[in-house]
């Protein structure tokens, strides 16, 4: 594996890493490695898993001494939309990771490094490997300084709502179940599509949600059930 300059990442992280390997690693791509036969444990898919418990543990930490007075409940939607990929994908672009991915060539040719998905799991997996490299006590600094923004707007109530996240958290706790979104219509021509999404629960009705993309559809029909579920 060829080398390549992390220190932009490092400068922004605050970190004096050990290991540099581990950041390489995090920034590969399971298309990268295959392409390169590396086998499995080249790429970021295994980093990533830790890191997503990593994450999950240091803003429950962080939630939970910054916030003494919130109830269970409030301090689990806090959580779901710190850790929403949207929150990370805005982290992710903080610290130009796009830039640095190490993409398989087809991957990148159909734009890998703009991804969401992928560069949400690629922050993940780098804080899997800053808990691997210099331990929790690291990660936790690193969690805190770069989520203070967000911190921030979510207290002013600016903060992107991840309305599937919610309202699995919710139903998760509530009915033992997650709810089930199915795309009902498509209308429109395919340079204006419109496609209409409509969650379930236990296969009862609760928001149909209509958006130019199948994501916006489902994100809506969740917001109306979440707001019809934990609002009212």
């Amino acid at each position: 594996m060829e080398k390549f300059d992390l220190q932009l990442l490092f400068a922004l992280l605050k970190i004096k890493p050990q290991n540099e390997k581990l950041y390489a690693q995090a920034l590969t791509h399971s298309s990268y490695a295959h392409e390169r036969n590396l086998g499995n444990k080249a790429h970021n898919e295994r980093l990533e898993f830790l890191g997503d418990a990593v994450l999950e543990l240091a803003i429950s930490e962080e939630l939970f001494l910054r916030y003494p007075k919130l109830p269970e409940g409030k301090l689990t939607r806090y959580r779901a939309v710190l850790v929403c990929e949207d929150s990370l994908v805005k982290l992710a672009n903080f610290l130009r990771l796009g830039e640095l991915l190490r993409l398989g060539k087809g991957e990148a040719a159909s734009g890998g490094r703009n991804r969401p998905s992928l560069l949400a799991d690629a922050f993940e997996a780098l804080l899997g490997a800053i808990y691997l490299d210099l331990g929790f006590k690291q990660v936790k600094m690193v969690v805190r300084q770069l989520f203070a923004p967000l911190f921030s707007e979510l207290e002013k109530g600016t903060l992107y709502h991840d309305y599937k996240t919610l309202l699995q958290e919710y139903t998760q706790g509530k009915f033992a179940t997650t709810p089930a979104y199915r795309i009902v219509a498509e209308e429109g021509p395919d340079h204006d599509k419109v496609f209409v999404a409509q969650l379930s629960i236990n296969e009862k009705v609760y928001g149909v949600g209509s958006g130019r993309t199948k994501k916006e559809a489902e994100q809506e029909a969740a917001r109306l059930a979440y707001e019809r579920l934990v609002k009212n």
